[in-house]
Formats: C-alpha cells, sequence, structure tokens
C-alpha cells in the first residue's frame, strides 16, 4: 500500500521524461561520476544521484526513485546486464567505504552531512533492491 502511495505521488509530481530525456540523463550521468575524482570541492550538486529527477534533498531518493533510475531500459551502457548485475554496478559506486574515502572529503564543509546522508540513503536503498531482486528469483524457481 505504501509503496502504491509513493508511486502515485512520483507519477502526480513528475511529468513523463521522453526515452531519449532518459538516454541524455545516463550519458550525463557516466560524465560527471568519470570528472568526480578530479575536481577538488564537491557539492551536492556534483554528484549524479541515481534517479530521474534532481534530488532537492536526502528524503527525494527513495527505494522507488532509484528502482526506477537503475532498472530503466533506456540505459545502453546497461543493455544486455541483469537487473541484479545492475544493481550491484551501483552498490560498488556508492558504498560508504569508497565514496567515503575517495569523494565525501572533497564535499564543502557545510554540504558534507546532506552528501553522506544522502549517499548513506542510497546504498541502503540499493541493498533493499538487491535483497528484493533475488527474492523475487527465488520466488521464480520455487
Amino acid at each position: 500500500m505504501q509503496e502504491q502511495a509513493e508511486q502515485d505521488r512520483l507519477a502526480k509530481t513528475t511529468k513523463q521524461m521522453t526515452k531519449e530525456e532518459v538516454m541524455q540523463l545516463f550519458d550525463e550521468h557516466e560524465r560527471r561520476w568519470a570528472r568526480l575524482t578530479s575536481m577538488d570541492y564537491l557539492t551536492w550538486n556534483s554528484f549524479p544521484w541515481p534517479v530521474l529527477r534532481p534530488p532537492k534533498e536526502p528524503d527525494d531518493l527513495t527505494v522507488y526513485a532509484i528502482d526506477a533510475y537503475v532498472l530503466s531500459p533506456h540505459n545502453p551502457k546497461d543493455a544486455g546486464k541483469s537487473s541484479k548485475d545492475r544493481i550491484k554496478e551501483h552498490i560498488r559506486r556508492w558504498h560508504p567505504d569508497r565514496f567515503e574515502t575517495k569523494l565525501l572529503c572533497k564535499v564543502r564543509d557545510d554540504e558534507r552531512e546532506k552528501v553522506k546522508q544522502g549517499a548513506g540513503l542510497v546504498a541502503r536503498n540499493l541493498n533493499e533492491l538487491l535483497t528484493r531482486q533475488s527474492r523475487a528469483n527465488n520466488d521464480f524457481i520455487s
């Protein structure tokens, strides 16, 4: 019931993106990931958060929004990859050990806690998606 309410809220508050817009977003996010490590200072808006709409705050990084992004059929880089492999790739990017040692230290002091909270939510929600995916695969096999 809560899941349906969240999906309804997202549908009402965001206009439908075209396939081309989604593909452009994925391309832009890849370019941003490539630049992050070479940047001296980072802010909340520096990060290519794994959602289709730019989040304003950590609470925008819901499991449903991340699911729509990670499992989108429009990411050309993910063609042929299983859902589980897509999720795992994102987990590697957002894993707290890697994220905090390589990127969080570059975030401006006034935004560091917000970014840390957002990255933590992303990591937890990706793990939740992986758990759901594994459960769905086990249900399918049974």
